[in-house]
């Protein structure tokens, strides 16, 4: 009896996140899925904008573009999350939660106003350039100007800056699950800081680097506004051509197609990952 009520008061509490799921999610992904096969013009199934996909130039390079600056981003992220999460971790909680409201500051700022602040940052004449030109300006050759705007540089950094705190909560959360009792021990074996790191603290945070690195993989394949505010016309990535397609040519079959493609390439790579990530794995 009380198996029943426990099963039946479960289904009602997940029942409004059903729904929720189902209207804003499933229908909508399932009217992109049916928009790629079906042609309006001759009311007819067709995998045709499937085969110009296959046949495509531009679709390929704009896949290795994402591909590319994804994992870029994600290995930049993956190296400076770490960093701050393994700093955080070794603080007092009481003076831990300044740092961790820093790090959540990104969330506090649309990616729309951060794109558009690192255009005066990262600019020809942003506070980056400037400081530049004032340090160079005593040395031989005059003042130094980098371009970090419109190019890949300019990408990766603001997918980064949107990134790092999908990066170091996971991490940080291994890190402070770990058993201290381990490293007390290794030290009285004679172990020295860094092979405590390499034997110990780096293998137990590995769910948590690899928890961090599905979502910033998962989130970087599919970014839109920073490419397209800070990146150049090499830079284009998957959401960007959809843009293109739905927007400029209005061929809604082939935009929906590359959308299905995206969604399948994530599902892929979030299958990889855990898979991986499973304990008997790690350990291993």
């Amino acid at each position: 009896m009380n198996h029943s009520l426990e099963t039946r008061a479960t289904v009602l509490l997940l029942l409004p996140v059903a729904l929720l799921l189902l209207a804003f999610f499933a229908w909508p992904l399932a009217l992109v899925g049916w928009n790629s096969i079906y042609n309006t013009s001759t009311g007819a199934l067709t995998m045709q904008a499937y085969r110009e996909l296959s046949t495509s130039t531009l679709f390929y390079r704009v896949l290795g573009n994402t591909l590319q600056i994804s994992v870029v981003a994600t290995l930049v992220s993956l190296v400076l999350g770490y960093i701050v999460a393994l700093h955080l971790a070794r603080l007092e909680p009481r003076r831990r939660t300044p740092y961790l409201m820093l790090v959540m500051l990104p969330f506090w700022t649309s990616i729309l106003v951060k794109s558009f602040a690192f255009t005066v940052v990262l600019g020809d004449r942003g506070l980056v350039n400037q400081l530049l030109v004032w340090v160079s300006s005593g040395f031989e050759g005059g003042p130094l100007r980098l371009e970090l705007l419109f190019n890949r540089v300019g990408v990766i950094v603001g997918m980064t800056n949107y990134l790092l705190p999908f990066m170091v909560f996971p991490i940080m959360a291994s890190l402070l699950s770990q058993n201290e009792s381990l490293k007390r021990v290794a030290e009285i074996m004679g172990a020295g800081p860094i092979r405590i790191f390499l034997r110990i603290t780096l293998p137990l945070s590995l769910p948590g680097v690899l928890a961090g690195v599905l979502m910033n993989m998962t989130l970087a394949m599919g970014m839109y506004i920073t490419p397209a505010l800070l990146g150049g016309r090499r830079d284009m990535m998957m959401a960007n051509l959809v843009d293109f397609y739905t927007r400029q040519t209005l061929d809604w079959n082939l935009a929906s197609a590359i959308a299905i493609v995206l969604l399948v390439l994530s599902g892929i790579f979030i299958a990889a990952l855990l898979r991986v990530q499973r304990p008997e794995v790690i350990l291993r």
